[in-house]
């Protein structure tokens, strides 16, 4: 069964539940109406996640319909227009989240990560600043992970190393944090962490162009001409129209 069948399940069970118990119009009752929006806001999500946009549209607007100021309504239409390359609805949606749910986490730090694609660095800090405060979010070290990513932008260095050292104490197992910290401590000169961090990163991801010419440099700092050989060559074969191939190829010469 797909995702959106899952969800679809889910809501039409929801209001035969209603309809069961005493043959009462569901969104009769408060209890209904909210139960309703929350499958319509689901039912959008699901649509989302397999990237149909316009169809996750309409279940979200039935959501707003019943309340206009739903936070999770919101925010998920925030994130259907971002997907949608429209900046300013996704940025109002945004804002009408956080007006009804001005601390939700998971919402400032999704907000914090359409400023930074939009390249509003400094205003993306604030926010992750804000979600970060919530010690009991779950995801609290990819938003440390993000603020790292934010200050390197803004070009501070050493507080992005802070950042990306508390994602890592938080959840070890978080591959760009590790990346960055690879990569900082090897322009650091600092290659027994950086091999430490790499190496932890290869195991959790998949490679791509920069960490393989990372892997790269530090292959050849140790002398393992084989690894740095097979690096190469991935590059090459992967990655050749890139920057950091023609990197590597420079770096060979």
């Amino acid at each position: 069964m797909t995702l959106r069948a899952a969800l679809l399940v889910v809501f039409v069970g929801l209001l035969a539940g209603c309809v069961s118990s005493g043959n009462v119009d569901p969104l009769s009752t408060s209890k209904g109406r909210d139960e309703a929006r929350a499958a319509y806001v689901q039912l959008g999500i699901g649509y989302l996640q397999q990237g149909q946009t316009e169809q996750a549209k309409v279940p979200l607007r039935k959501a707003l319909e019943m309340n206009g100021s739903d936070a999770d309504a919101n925010a998920a239409l925030a994130l259907v227009f971002q997907a949608e390359g429209e900046p300013k609805l996704a940025e109002e949606h945004f804002q009408k989240a956080l007006a009804t749910r001005p601390g939700d986490a998971r919402i400032l730090n999704n907000y914090g990560s359409f400023l930074f694609e939009i390249k509003r660095y400094k205003d993306a800090y604030e926010r992750f600043e804000q979600a970060a405060a919530d010690s009991l979010y779950t995801e609290r070290s990819r938003v440390f992970e993000n603020l790292g990513l934010t200050a390197l932008a803004l070009g501070q260095r050493d507080l992005a190393l802070q950042h990306f050292d508390k994602s890592l104490r938080l959840n070890r197992q978080q591959p760009r944090a590790l990346l960055e910290m690879a990569e900082l401590s090897y322009e650091d000169r600092h290659y027994v962490p950086a091999r430490d961090y790499y190496d932890r990163f290869s195991l959790l991801s998949e490679q791509n162009a920069r960490s393989l010419l990372l892997g790269i440099r530090l292959a050849k700092i140790y002398e393992d001409r084989d690894k740095a050989a097979s690096y190469g060559l991935q590059l090459k074969r992967l990655y050749p129209g890139t920057p950091e191939y023609q990197q590597y190829l420079s770096e060979q010469r």
